[in-house]
């Protein structure tokens, strides 16, 4: 019993050893803090050695840095602000700002652009934290998820046509199904009155029987018509003249199959980008559409639509955008699919999952994603020293994007404890159930 107590003592000692060291260690390396350079600009020193500077940081600093934000100070300029009014890249010192900004010791982009290394924090300046204080829930401006957004498989577009009511060019010409009014002042029995143009593109008048008329203009009909009954002597002097009654049929067509004024209210038609990259529209039929933005698209479909008919202007708009997600698994809180609501990095990702489970490593994460060739690509991250507080701004910090595949993966002294377990569960208690094994350390001699 006494050499038991002797070894747990001299456990004991060694510990508090190791912590007394650490901790000396820890006040050896990142050293006093030193606020002299917090808040001073020198347009002779260049804006990295202003922005990083050479102050080390502890834990007291980040409890104090808001009373230090409060002190005025006084520029090379002769100007007087506050610590924690905003920095004006480029021009060596602070700005005015109309609000004065609460700021705290920490690291941002602009630190980690002046080192060539990932910053600690040992590299802590002050960061202007908030503005306005309340009301700041809802985050600053910021720039586009997308500069440009092409079209997927999946989306839904909205095409809504209008008229452009701009005058034609060329000449009217008679199509299928418009409704003419034929009328002679030498002969009345060879006026018509709502005579329609037939699907084969002719017309069938007294004496004189079928008469092709499609693709033809009213003055070019007219005078059809009037050399027919001369020539085959039937009227000498028949002055037939040719009326539209109801013309623009193409256009009246699109816009009752695209009407929806009785349903969502306007002349549009909702579709979807079909897995080939077509997309189906009335009279023109597919159109190709995945790559393309909406500016592109837009002129693609009236080029198309110009080609049958003068009148019509598409413009297209995104209605729905495809799901997009992303898939979590391994050793997390909940391993499943994710969906993609707004832009999303890997740490987002682990906190949508429940977080990491004991035994994780956070070493060596693994996104698998695939190209626009549907070809491979994998990365491994090392998070584990943002998840520790270690690392400030972690590099492997990146966005995920639609399909991305995060693994977290088990450490090895878990994979190891797995497969002694899977071996004893799977094998030796499998074969004898009944058996148990029992270790008693007291029954051991003392040697």
């Amino acid at each position: 019993m006494q050499q038991r107590l002797k070894f747990n003592k001299t456990i004991s000692a060694i510990a508090c050893g190791i912590l007394v060291a650490g901790v000396f260690w820890v006040g050896f390396t990142q050293g006093p803090t030193s606020f002299s350079q917090l808040g001073t600009s020198n347009s002779d020193v260049d804006f990295c050695d202003d922005v990083v500077g050479e102050v080390a940081v502890s834990a007291t600093p980040f409890d104090t840095a808001v009373e230090l934000c409060n002190f005025q100070w006084q520029d090379g300029y002769g100007n007087t602000g506050y610590a924690g009014e905003f920095f004006q890249p480029g021009t060596g010192h602070y700005g005015n700002e109309p609000f004065h900004q609460k700021c705290l010791l920490g690291v941002n982009q602009t630190t980690a652009d002046c080192l060539d290394r990932e910053p600690t924090w040992q590299n802590a300046t002050q960061v202007p934290w908030e503005n306005y204080a309340y009301g700041e829930y809802i985050g600053p401006h910021r720039t586009p998820h997308l500069p440009v957004y092409l079209i997927r498989v999946g989306d839904e577009i909205s095409f809504n046509y209008l008229l452009s009511r701009t005058r034609s060019a060329a000449p009217y010409r008679i199509g299928v199904a418009d409704v003419l009014q034929i009328s002679s002042a030498g002969d009345p029995t060879v006026n018509r009155e709502n005579l329609q143009v037939l699907s084969d593109g002719t017309i069938s008048l007294p004496l004189v029987g079928t008469v092709d008329a499609e693709g033809l203009t009213i003055a070019q009909l007219t005078e059809r018509l009037n050399n027919l009954y001369v020539n085959m002597k039937l009227i000498r002097d028949p002055a037939i003249t040719v009326q539209v009654v109801k013309g623009d049929n193409v256009i009246n067509d699109i816009r009752d199959a695209v009407d929806a004024r009785f349903g969502q209210g306007g002349q549009n038609i909702g579709v979807r980008v079909m897995p080939d990259g077509m997309l189906m529209l009335p009279l023109i039929g597919p159109v190709p559409a995945v790559g393309l933005t909406l500016d592109e698209l837009a002129a693609e479909v009236n080029a198309r639509y110009s080609k049958f008919v003068h009148g019509i202007f598409v413009t297209p708009n995104l209605s729905q955008s495809a799901p997009a997600a992303i898939f979590v698994l391994g050793e997390v809180g909940r391993s499943g699919r994710q969906e993609l609501n707004g832009p999303i990095t890997v740490l987002q990702a682990l906190a949508a999952a429940e977080g990491y489970r004991n035994g994780a490593n956070l070493r060596s994460v693994v996104v698998i994603r695939r190209d626009q060739d549907w070809k491979l690509v994998a990365t491994k991250l090392d998070l584990s020293g943002a998840v520790f507080g270690r690392s400030p701004l972690p590099s492997d910090e990146i966005w995920l994007r639609n399909g991305d595949i995060v693994v977290v993966p088990p450490m090895p002294i878990l994979r190891f404890s797995r497969a002694v377990e899977l071996y004893l569960t799977r094998s030796v208690y499998s074969v004898f159930p009944q058996q148990q094994l029992v270790f008693n350390f007291d029954s051991f001699q003392r040697f």
